[in-house]
């Protein structure tokens, strides 16, 4: 019997499933962002289309790096959940928390110093493109109309996430499970997200929009004056109490055995 990983060992895979879940995903949107066609309005690399699939199979091989060590939550949005509601240990909240938001700064890093010289010729002055790291409100002058879109798209992902691992419920076989919560993610790109660029993750927008700070952008909605930030922050963590709650008590309560 395997014994059980250590707190700095579940933080490792913690910061790399995330590093390599936001590798991907960041890299899909810098794909169909930084590389125009000269039609106007088109891009050489897809779009929309692209980024949800591209977002679905980044969260599929992030979990499949750090499953079996962590458990791969890769978002605050998770851990909180199960803590309130399958006894997560409190103690480990923050710290988890803390690792995906380094893992998915790093990314971003690591995103920027890749795809640098194509921001450049895109932006030379760091003013449009932090959208290709983090998120921004589809309506500037509205910027808290993406918060229910947010809450909703979270909640989503936190719900099925606890009814594809509910050992009660029908669990994929074969470790399928990463892929079926990478779906997941496809459908909630595909369905919701247009009001706040569905950042259902708080680590996920925080890490790099922090990085956009670091590295000079001046539209990076925590230093520019737009004060965004907290929205797909906030509404994530909540949103995924919401479905775990209506997970657990309008479903999970009639599958316990008796």
């Amino acid at each position: 019997m395997s014994p059980k990983p250590s707190l700095l060992a579940e933080l490792i895979a913690e910061f790399l499933g995330t590093l390599v879940l936001m590798l991907f995903g960041l890299g899909v949107v810098a794909m169909v962002v930084l590389f125009p066609s000269r039609n106007p309005g088109e891009t050489i690399h897809g779009g929309f289309t692209n980024i949800t699939l591209g977002w679905g199979l980044a969260v599929t091989m992030g979990i499949y790096v750090a499953g079996k060590v962590s458990g791969a939550h890769l978002n605050p949005a998770v851990t909180l959940a199960l803590a309130v509601f399958r006894g997560f240990p409190w103690i480990k909240v923050l710290p988890y928390s803390l690792s995906q938001t380094a893992g998915a700064f790093a990314a971003a890093a690591l995103e920027y110093w890749n795809y640098h010289p194509a921001i450049r010729l895109v932006d030379p002055n760091l003013e449009t493109t932090a959208g290709v790291f983090t998120t921004f409100p589809a309506f500037p002058a509205l910027p808290q109309a993406g918060f229910l879109d947010l809450f909703i798209g979270t909640g989503l992902l936190v719900l099925l996430i606890f009814a594809i691992t509910d050992e009660f419920n029908a669990p994929p076989g074969a470790n399928l499970a990463p892929a079926m919560i990478g779906l997941v993610v496809v459908a909630i790109g595909m369905s919701f997200g247009g009001m706040h660029g569905y950042a259902i993750n708080p680590a996920r927008d925080f890490g790099p929009r922090l990085f956009t700070v670091f590295a000079g952008f001046r539209n990076n909605g925590l230093t520019d004056g737009t004060r965004i930030w907290w929205i797909p922050v906030v509404a994530p963590l909540l949103g995924g109490l919401m479905g775990a709650a209506l997970y657990d008590f309008g479903i999970r309560r009639f599958l316990r055995p008796s």
